[in-house]
């Protein structure tokens, strides 16, 4: 059978596309000419994001495996189908990977239809790239039956496998929400599983695309963008430990010109490697990365950018009860009110990077914290809270990673009051590979005492793995999935635990959970490697 691909893109085919068309055009640049391209071009995948009613987001990027592209924009044809041999297809269209964004290629594909999935796939010269399968939003007017997404974060390249990813790819979701901390910005170890790239951290473009091919070039993680359109935003190792806006885990070492420069090129090359609109890309210092999509009247998913605007972190306990003290910044918390109270949906989920939930890491009458979470920003979470626990919000659900750990926790405006009452649920999630293969039995030891002096938590465990959740517009029932070892080459993926949060009863309860015995033995019997693991790297202060 002859390809779609082999046939030649009619100019009315390309206008098809309407808003589809050359996403990354700057005109007065030949485009095209040039001498024959280098094999591999497609080495990191496909992907989707995004998505709306009538249309998603499309992505790849050229980057071969051996040697560089030409400094010359490429055509890229693409094209998205009804079917996966490609025999239906809905729309194609020419884009231009220009050299100013990595060759890179987004094309945001309008003119689909609402709740349906479409396969994908992207033409650079010869080469025909691996195809990507996505789904659209059901139309804003529907009340769909149910909706199914995972989320998961933390992705530390050399901690271990992404095993996580090679099993998350066969679920049945509508999107995958990537919560943040794609790739880290630490050195190589040799000491690791695997190695990052290069002789330090990154700090130019050009080293920062080289960690996110590195990233992007794992089979098990281009597997997952390939099989559903992710919805993504970011955390700190994206641009440097604990960041918050123009401050720099140490300023002592990276003076304000060197840490802007590094933002501007982090911010670049995030934007290069993900299937994000064109609001998103860069400009200067800034991007774009909150924003709000709907699915039907079931769910609003509302995704916060915790990073570029908030406060610098206070150094104790005194400090973090300073009003002045903002983790989204004034703009960003006033987008969130008014979106929360206007969505018009059952639910409403919280894509969010740093947890929300009192998170005490000592038991006894001491306490301490990670000022780096909410637990910094007292002030503005209990005006949140508070907010939440209002009639104008409808179930929300706050979806949280960093944690390296799961942590399933009721929501309160005050957690030093145990009458205070429950106006949300947390389900902070697991790493995929950050931490490496976890030692359950010390985690527990840790832990277990606090838990029993913090009446909100829930559920906790450190094994790693990822959510997957169902919506109803009855109830939301997620169950988390976790590997036995990011260690060894084949390691089965199981549910741990069960939870629910029932429409119209804040807070969040455990239907089922592994046997104690079970959940707590060490997960890997082999080699352990050296793991840089930050769940407590921002120093703990009383």
């Amino acid at each position: 059978m002859s390809l779609p691909f082999a046939r030649p893109v009619r100019r009315r085919g390309v206008l098809a596309g309407l808003a589809t068309g050359p996403l990354l055009l700057r005109p007065g640049r030949a485009r095209g000419a040039g001498g024959p391209l280098p094999d591999g071009l497609f080495a990191l995948g496909v992907a989707s994001g995004d998505p709306l009613p009538d249309g998603v987001v499309i992505w790849t990027r050229l980057a071969p495996v051996a040697g560089g592209m030409p400094d010359r924009a490429v055509e890229v044809d693409w094209e998205i189908a009804e079917d996966d041999l490609f025999q239906r297809v809905r729309r194609r269209g020419t884009a231009y990977a220009e050299p100013e964004l990595g060759h890179s290629v987004h094309v945001d594909v309008r003119g689909l239809r609402a709740a349906a999935d479409y396969h994908y796939r992207f033409r650079a010269g010869a080469e025909i790239s691996p195809a990507g399968r996505t789904r659209t939003a059901p139309d804003p007017r529907a009340s769909p039956d149910r909706l199914r997404l995972a989320f998961a974060s933390c992705q530390d390249y050399q901690a271990g496998q992404y095993t996580a990813y090679r099993h998350l790819a066969a679920e049945d979701l509508d999107f995958v929400a990537f919560l943040g901390d794609y790739v880290y910005e630490t050195p190589p170890d040799p000491g690791a599983y695997r190695m990052h790239e290069g002789i330090g951290e990154p700090y130019t473009l050009d080293e920062y695309r080289g960690r996110y091919a590195r990233y992007r070039g794992d089979p098990d993680l281009r597997a997952a963008h390939a099989a559903f359109p992710w919805i993504v935003t970011l955390d700190d190792h994206e641009v440097d430990g604990n960041w918050a806006d123009e401050v720099p885990k140490d300023p002592g070492a990276q003076p304000p010109e060197v840490f802007r420069a590094r933002r501007i090129a982090a911010f670049q090359a995030f934007y290069e490697h993900m299937p994000l609109r064109r609001a998103s890309l860069p400009r200067g210092l800034d991007m774009r990365v909150y924003r709000r999509l709907r699915f039907g009247d079931l769910a609003g998913v509302h995704v916060l950018d915790t990073r570029q605007y908030r406060s610098d972190q206070p150094a104790t306990l005194a400090a973090a009860e300073d009003p002045a003290l903002s983790m989204t910044g004034p703009t960003q918390e006033r987008w969130l009110i008014d979106g929360l109270a206007t969505s018009g949906t059952r639910w409403n989920l919280l894509a969010n990077q740093v947890m929300w939930a009192s998170n005490d890491r000592r038991a006894g009458p001491e306490r301490r914290y990670s000022f780096d979470n909410w637990d910094g920003y007292r002030v503005q979470r209990r005006r949140l809270l508070e907010f939440l626990g209002s009639d104008r919000v409808a179930n929300p659900v706050v979806l949280t990673g960093d944690r390296h750990c799961t942590w399933v926790c009721d929501l309160r405006p005050d957690f030093d009051d145990p009458a205070s009452p429950a106006v949300a649920a947390e389900l902070t999630g697991t790493s995929i590979s950050s931490g490496g293969d976890p030692d359950t039995v010390a985690f527990h030891a840790a832990y277990d005492p606090v838990m029993a002096e913090s009446p909100h938590w829930k559920y906790i465990d450190n094994r790693r793995g990822y959510v997957v959740s169902e919506l109803t517009p009855e109830r939301m029932r997620s169950r988390l999935r976790v590997v036995d070892s990011v260690w060894a080459d084949d390691s089965p993926i199981r549910t741990a635990a069960e939870f629910v949060t029932e429409a119209g009863r804040p807070g969040v309860s455990v239907a089922w959970q592994e046997p104690a015995t079970y959940a707590r033995a060490r997960a890997h019997d082999g080699p352990v490697f050296s793991v840089h693991d930050d769940r407590d790297a921002f120093p703990l202060r009383r």
